[in-house]
């Protein structure tokens, strides 16, 4: 069994291809918490009237996946990182931001509770 089940978004955070080692490393050092790299999302554009509202979307997200063992810690420890610390997958959707992001990513992290 997978023991890496917690889905964690960390908005606006570039990571360079390549530096998934860098950001598992800063976990541990910063959160003593294990995560495994998801993937790079971008985010949409903010709609209005159906139409895309002037520079906004293109944000990096960073996906990433908290040990289960480790989640009581991280929970906790990622307040540290400031009012942009990462966010549960869960809270993201459940405060209506799951339009920002691409159908593609809704469906490969569907809502699960």
């Amino acid at each position: 069994m997978n023991e890496f089940n917690q889905l964690a978004v960390w908005h606006g955070i570039t990571l360079d291809e390549g530096d998934e080692a860098d950001l598992t490393e800063f976990f541990k050092e910063n959160c003593g918490s294990e995560i495994q790299f998801a993937e790079r999302v971008w985010t949409l554009p903010d709609m209005e009237d159906g139409e895309p509202v002037p520079d906004t979307g293109g944000r990096c997200d960073l996906f990433f996946f908290v040990k289960d063992s480790d989640i009581p810690t991280f929970a906790v420890k990622r307040f540290a990182l400031g009012d942009d610390c990462p966010r549960w997958w869960e809270d993201v959707l459940g405060n209506g931001h799951g339009k920002i992001y691409p159908s593609e990513i809704l469906a490969k992290y569907p809502k699960t509770w």
